[in-house]
């Protein structure tokens, strides 16, 4: 790893690209430290230290819910909105003919969703208000309607900002810009865990954090694996194609997890939604409205409620994102152009009908993998009883996973330089 990255730092473009992912990343930790007027700094830390679904979604905006900043929300708001005409994609036919258009559809597609992310943000963000004015302690020092429009529109601009940034990082090819903004947010809240764990620390809870340890390690190492592993599909060449000779013999990779940590993002995302309106709705004065309300958030306080529909999101989100990313039916197609043709397979709809089967068996276990690893860190939680590891666990989760997702196209961007010279 460290040689590649070596490797791209001596090239040029690639060096360029990653200096300005890390001045996005600096500029990013700068607005979240910028906070709204009129918050309580301490009445906001112990709302945030005794609510458990608060941490998550601090977690996946970035760190920047905690301290209210001008960002807030990060991009929550946008993954709402990608999950939404995702699934959209699946009802609509229209939006499933224009996902299959190409480049062309996928940039309309594109541009509803940061269309449709400015009402969420609105939304969410008057959501966040209501919830830090109904709090037991009072977080907003200030009140009245232009206050509550100024933060509004305020944290509504973030996102948008935010968005921007993210799909610039994106075009820069060294890793996905939403993902390495919510690592970035994980990233720099370490060195604030490590003091609270070292201020904290107690020797009965020893074994508790030896526990910990252990998973930490396990969920590396099974991220690590099942990222790596792949398939490969062996494919013969029976004429000449660009230089080959013919009879090439050369195989088609396809790896366990297409996904990557996509299938994480969207089912925590998924499941914190119900919760978040559920506080809403709490302090509703229509009576059957608030125990749906609590009702709701008991539910899903459940461990073992929470862990089960966690782990059948991060299954079935990983298929829903496989089958988004690759399309059998063009690999199929391009194969057969190029001459190309798996052994003992008509090309044309067998290969194609072949792909999908094996695609959809070497899916079924790196989904699995991944919800596995992604429930270790709730099943501690329900022997230890302490939410640290739940979101601790989430975020290593995510961290290896983008990590991991970016030295991909990093080595991408070493291995095309190196075809170049030569």
């Amino acid at each position: 790893m460290w040689e590649k990255l070596v490797q791209a730092w001596k090239i040029r473009e690639v060096r360029n690209s990653m200096l300005f992912v890390f001045a996005m990343m600096v500029l990013f930790r700068f607005l979240a430290n910028v906070p709204l007027p009129g918050v309580d700094v301490v009445a906001l830390q112990r709302f945030f230290e005794s609510n458990q679904v608060l941490g998550l979604v601090n977690l996946f905006s970035g760190g920047t819910l905690e301290n209210f900043s001008v960002i807030a929300l990060g991009v929550a708001p946008y993954i709402t909105a990608s999950i939404i005409f995702q699934l959209l994609g699946m009802i609509i036919p229209q939006l499933d003919e224009l996902q299959k258009e190409g480049e062309r559809g996928r940039q309309r597609i594109n541009q509803w969703t940061r269309m449709a992310t400015v009402p969420l943000a609105a939304l969410q963000s008057i959501a966040l208000i209501s919830l830090m004015q109904n709090a037991q302690l009072p977080i907003l020092t200030k009140s009245g309607m232009l206050y509550n429009l100024t933060i509004v529109m305020t944290v509504t601009a973030g996102t948008m900002f935010l968005m921007w940034i993210g799909e610039l990082i994106s075009e820069k090819k060294v890793g996905n810009g939403i993902s390495l903004l919510i690592f970035a947010g994980i990233v720099a809240g370490i060195p604030s865990v490590l003091q609270r764990a070292l201020v904290t620390y107690d020797s009965s809870q020893l074994v508790t954090w030896i526990g910990y340890g252990l998973i930490a390690i396990v969920t590396v190492l099974g991220v690590v694996y099942i990222s790596e592993a792949q398939r490969n599909i062996p494919i013969q060449y029976a004429r000449q194609v660009r230089g080959a000779a013919a009879g090439t013999s050369t195989h088609l990779p396809l790896r366990v997890l297409m996904a990557g940590v996509i299938p994480i993002i969207f089912a925590i995302s998924l499941l914190l939604f119900p919760t978040i309106i559920g506080q809403f709705f709490l302090r509703a004065r229509t009576q059957w409205l608030a125990d749906a309300a609590n009702w709701i958030i008991r539910t899903l306080q459940n461990e073992w409620v929470y862990g089960i529909l966690y782990f059948a999101l991060v299954v079935g989100f990983t298929y829903f994102y496989t089958a988004v990313i690759f399309k059998p039916d063009q690999v199929a197609e391009n194969l057969q152009k190029q001459g190309g043709f798996i052994p003992g397979i008509r090309p044309g709809n067998p290969t194609e009908t072949y792909l999908q089967h094996v695609v959809t068996r070497i899916t079924l276990a790196g989904s699995v993998v991944l919800g596995f690893i992604a429930v270790m860190p709730f099943v501690l939680q329900s022997y230890s009883g302490t939410s640290t590891f739940a979101i601790g666990g989430t975020s290593l989760l995510i961290v290896v996973s983008v990590v991991i997702e970016s030295m991909k196209q990093i080595e991408s961007h070493v291995t095309m330089r190196e075809y170049d010279v030569y």
